[in-house]
């Protein structure tokens, strides 16, 4: 879904500052890198954003970091996540993110483009 939802945003002319994330190899890509440098990396990209697109089906410590740090400096934030995926609390309870399910991908295709329009 990464290489989707990036394809998506910028195929609407949009730059997508964690492109990395949806590269196969992103993870040997990293190998290379410090904890710190990844840290790095991943904050420089939430503060330079103008919003925050996460998909949030498969809970991940580190995406809900960078949802509290982009809410935090009043980014705006689209959690998308499949229906009937198990979602964490904190981010379904957050009235400071949009959360939204989609069935396919044709549905997460539009909620990711209304919802960059209107920022």
């Amino acid at each position: 879904m990464y290489r989707f939802m990036a394809d998506v945003m910028i195929d609407a002319g949009l730059e997508v500052l964690s492109e990395h994330v949806a590269e196969k190899n992103v993870f040997s890509r990293e190998e290379d890198m410090t904890e710190e440098e990844i840290f790095l990396r991943d904050m420089d990209g939430i503060e330079r954003c103008d919003c925050m697109v996460a998909e949030v089906s498969v809970p991940s410590t580190g995406v809900g970091y960078e949802i509290c740090l982009a809410v935090g400096l009043k980014k705006p934030v689209l959690c998308v996540y499949e229906q009937g995926a198990k979602v964490s609390a904190m981010v379904l309870g957050n009235k400071e993110v949009d959360a939204l399910s989609y069935g396919d991908i044709d549905e997460l295709r539009d909620r990711v483009l209304e919802f960059v329009a209107s920022v």
